[in-house]
């Protein structure tokens, strides 16, 4: 079936007023008499984005928001505000991050596919594909149609779009930063339930990305959502302080002069912990644990640390116990830092972190850093590296049909508790509580599936022990002369037991892959997309016709009431819509338009 290019006649459609006048020739005056005065709802969004990146161009920003107040206008979000609000506040959360401008449209456009009748394809179309990308990758998909699966099947979406752009994941970070500052307006059992689920994924998320700077409120709002009174209780205790700022200003006074006498080139400032870290940390009803803390950012190379170290333990004493060398081992988000407590001034006890300019940098903003600061370097190897773990959960989502589950095993992988153990001579990462058998898979599939003993620093364990920080762990398989294992050891292939007590992702995927293999597979939402769309194309066959794009098809959706073509595709596989009658009305659409 050919298709004829008319798509900006429908966005033409969308967008046109009844006086008649063009959209293009709309869009072009309100450019032209953009207002200058501070009543311009862009300015700040402006100003933020050319305070970081100076040359942008800013008037496909401008573009962008005129679309985006055009499609959203007549919408209202719960407090009563305008929609368009919404949009431009995540813009707002994505330029303070830094984020390039690609991003900035994106997050003005990211709700109009969605919830407007901009189509992906006119997105495209006005402003490219990469745009179109990263507005594809946070649209949800409709509960009307996927019912309990949609939520699994977004997040599934957005991290499969991750993998090829990662802006996608920080315009969702922005996105639901800005719902959760304004859901005072929703009832308790939806504040909740958001929260909740904020703190389960979205939060872990942002922490593995290392973006602190947006972790920290989220943290804090789920906190007063989630636990309101110890918020209150918490947030009275760092107002009700008494000398808090005279004393963290001594020491930092003191710690500078220490530095100078040592030679060390480094900015010093307080740096007091968020609502969230101080309640994490506090025994529940007990009195909150808030020691006083600074941050020293040395102006030079890695070892600097160790010499604002030295000169920090040589004017107070160290707390046994309370050193932490990440910059030696780096946390699972490349976080690098030294953290030390000393007994400081009036023998009171002080945190410390010590880090380089970069590292700094990259523990504020983390994957973001690479656009905020796009000539630093090693940023590109450091950004390779922090998205390790998204090659993971690509991997898994292969072998996950269940979309239930492929979001029960990122919430599993995302989790703060991981240890780390030595195996094949080199530091594995592991979640806590995590046994050989978790190892054997993370060394390799054809290891996992044909485990059959291991030894822990030396001695023959069960294969359900669980691993401790530190452990050295050898793996024996069935093709292992040495193994020491009998010749009656289980036949071939991983256990059914195993799955009651492996932690990691990608080890029950294998072993459920593995039995999946001797029964009926399960189908996901992506092949019933693929298969529904071949079915459409073998019905077209009967009528020798074919089809040269997806715009009649994305046409047809539109005006069959579905909110995407997607959807349209998974209702002609499970037979809601008869593949015939999509067919004939698909024919005439194309033939009557013609």
């Amino acid at each position: 079936m050919d298709v004829d290019a008319g798509h900006g006649a429908a966005l033409g459609g969308a967008l046109s007023n009844q006086s008649g006048e063009l959209p293009l020739a709309r869009r072009l005056r309100s450019l032209l008499t953009w207002p200058t005065t501070e009543t311009d709802p862009v300015n700040h969004l402006v100003r933020s984005h050319r305070s970081i990146h100076a040359s942008a161009d800013v008037s496909v920003l401008r573009r962008a928001y005129t679309i985006a107040e055009t499609m959203h206008r007549g919408q209202f979000r719960k407090s009563g505000e305008p929609y368009i609000t919404h949009p431009l506040a995540v813009a707002e959360i994505c330029a303070d991050l830094g984020m390039d401008t690609t991003t900035l449209v994106a997050a003005l456009l990211h709700d109009t596919v969605e919830d407007t009748r901009y189509t992906l394809q006119a997105l495209s179309d006005d402003f490219g594909p990469e745009v179109a990308h990263l507005v594809d990758g946070v649209t949800k998909f409709d509960k009307a149609f996927y019912g309990k699966a949609a939520e699994a099947e977004t997040t599934r979406k957005m991290i499969i779009a991750a993998g090829k752009d990662v802006r996608v994941l920080i315009i969702k970070l922005a996105d639901r930063l800005h719902n959760m500052r304004t859901l005072g307006v929703r009832s308790a059992a939806s504040r909740e339930r958001i929260a909740r689920k904020t703190l389960d994924v979205l939060v872990p998320l942002c922490e593995r990305l290392g973006i602190q700077t947006l972790k920290r409120e989220l943290d804090d709002v789920v906190l007063l959502h989630l636990e309101p009174e110890e918020h209150a209780r918490i947030a009275r205790h760092v107002h009700d302080r008494p000398g808090w700022d005279s004393y963290l200003g001594d020491v930092v006074a003191r710690t500078r002069v220490a530095l100078r006498r040592d030679r060390v080139a480094a900015e010093v400032a307080a740096r007091p912990r968020h609502l969230y870290s101080i309640w994490k940390d506090t025994v529940a009803g007990g009195v909150p644990f808030d020691l006083p803390r600074i941050v020293v950012v040395v102006d030079g190379p890695a070892t600097d640390c160790y010499a604002a170290l030295g000169a920090i333990h040589g004017m107070w004493r160290p707390v046994p116990g309370r050193f932490k060398d990440f910059i030696a081992s780096p946390k699972n988000n490349l976080y690098r830092s030294l953290h030390t407590s000393v007994c400081g001034p009036s023998n009171r006890t002080v945190e410390v972190l010590i880090r380089t300019t970069d590292m700094h940098r990259a523990a504020e903003y983390g994957i973001a850093a690479e656009f905020r600061f796009p000539r630093a370097k090693g940023r590109a190897a450091a950004r390779a590296e922090q998205l390790d773990w998204l090659r993971r959960v690509l991997d898994w989502e292969q072998d996950a049909p269940d979309p239930a589950q492929f979001l029960e095993s990122l919430r599993c992988d995302l989790a703060e508790a991981q240890i780390q153990v030595v195996a094949d001579g080199r530091q594995v990462l592991l979640p806590a509580g995590a046994t050989p058998v978790d190892l054997a898979y993370e060394l390799g599939t054809d290891r996992g599936d044909h485990c059959l003993a291991a030894r822990i620093n030396g001695r023959l364990a069960p294969l359900s022990s669980e691993l401790d920080e530190g452990d050295v762990v050898e793996i024996f398989t069935e093709t292992d002369a040495d193994s020491g294992v009998a010749a009656d050891a289980p036949p071939r292939g991983p256990r059914r037991e195993w799955l009651g007590f492996v932690k990691s992702p990608h080890a029950q995927m294998q072993i459920n892959r593995w039995f999946a293999d001797h029964t009926e597979p399960g189908i996901s939402i992506a092949d019933k997309i693929r298969l529904g769309r071949a079915t459409i194309g073998l019905a077209l066959r009967t009528h020798n016709r074919g089809l040269a794009s997806d715009l009649p098809l994305l046409r047809l959706s539109e005006e069959l009431g579905y909110p995407d073509l997607e959807t349209l595709l998974v209702a002609v596989f499970d037979r809601s819509v008869e593949p015939d009658d999509v067919v004939r009305q698909l024919i005439d659409l194309v033939d009557h338009r013609q």
